[in-house]
């Protein structure tokens, strides 16, 4: 499994490397259809002050509508400092944009290559760790606050995302590697008040082979990979997450509840994925006429080469779990 799976790490890093770099120069286009754009991990920001859409993800890019269906971009918008641990040119993963006290927050994976932490088995680990930027603004520029890093050094980390929980406080919940650990974890760390730095060391909440629908196809036992958290609270009260990994060759997202309704847990999982075949690293968004959406990206692959689009789900979770309904055409 673990062979096979930093196969597909590599072959995705060798095609898409270009696309994950803030320094390229975009190309402006306008009114281009939203299954038309190339994006892995989208997510959108429904923003009320400027009644406007923002849509980013992996790349670091921004892209902007007016009602969903025709999109503006890209736009680049994360402004790192080339002296931090992300070196010059960092890739940028599974990027999200989070409203908080006045202020716009960019919670992203950041990857500098030229820096290796460990090697374990054939897998040469890069430093990688999720980390936030802030704009006053939705478009940006976003950059870095106080502390330089959020997440330990010597860990990989990924799809970094917020949430309050009902202690009224900020946290991040993100991805510890299964490349290093052998058995993808998510996890936890407490947030300073303004998002500026982390608190404390991270906590674990499960592990990817606790999921009964994740399979790997070489050994028929669970999938070892987490990927793509994204928190909830249904209309009854009930915390929730969806997250994402495979079943044999197919990417796969599933949902998973915590039976306190906080962060710690216990967390239950569906016995079943909850999305079609090959759509995952969803999130949740409601419209700005008030309908609630998942956006997703399908995952396809085409003469060996990876192809990723944004995609919307409408969405229902005003009972106790949240049930996946038609796609949704703007």
């Amino acid at each position: 499994m673990f062979i096979k799976t930093g196969i597909i790490v590599a072959l995705l890093t060798v095609q898409l490397t270009s696309a994950f770099s803030q320094n390229r120069v975009p190309v402006i286009r306008e009114n281009i259809p939203l299954d038309s754009i190339r994006l892995s991990d989208p997510c959108i920001l429904a923003d009320e002050r400027t009644s406007m859409y923002y849509m980013t993800g992996t790349g670091g890019m921004l892209w902007k509508s007016k009602d969903l269906k025709n999109w503006t971009g890209p736009f680049s918008v994360a402004k790192t400092d080339p002296e931090s641990w992300m070196g010059k040119n960092p890739m940028i993963w599974a990027a999200e944009l989070h409203p908080y006290k006045g202020k716009y927050y960019y919670f992203a994976t950041f990857t500098n290559r030229a820096v290796k932490i460990d090697t374990v088995g054939e897998n040469v680990i890069e430093r990688r760790a999720s980390h936030i930027l802030v704009s006053d603004k939705p478009e940006g520029p976003y950059v870095p606050m106080k502390d330089p890093t959020y997440l330990p050094a010597d860990k990989p980390t990924l799809d970094g995302t917020f949430w309050v929980d009902k202690d009224g406080k900020p946290y991040m919940v993100y991805c510890y590697e299964w490349l290093q650990n052998l058995n993808g974890t998510m996890e936890k760390i407490a947030l300073k008040p303004d998002l500026s730095g982390s608190i404390g060391e991270g906590k674990l909440l499960f592990r990817a082979s606790d999921s009964p629908w994740s399979r790997e196809k070489s050994t028929g036992g669970p999938n070892k990979v987490t990927d793509g958290p994204y928190l909830f609270r249904t209309g009854t009260g009930r915390l929730g997450m969806i997250w994402t990994s495979w079943i044999d060759d197919v990417y796969t997202q599933g949902a998973v509840y915590s039976k306190s309704g906080t962060l710690d847990g216990p967390w239950i999982h569906d016995k079943e994925p909850i999305t079609p075949p090959n759509y995952g690293h969803g999130m949740l968004f409601r419209t700005l006429t008030g309908k609630w959406l998942m956006s997703v990206h399908s995952h396809r692959n085409s003469n060996g080469r990876y192809i990723r689009n944004p995609h919307l789900f409408e969405v229902d979770f005003s009972g106790d779990k949240l049930i996946i309904g038609k796609p949704y055409i703007p």
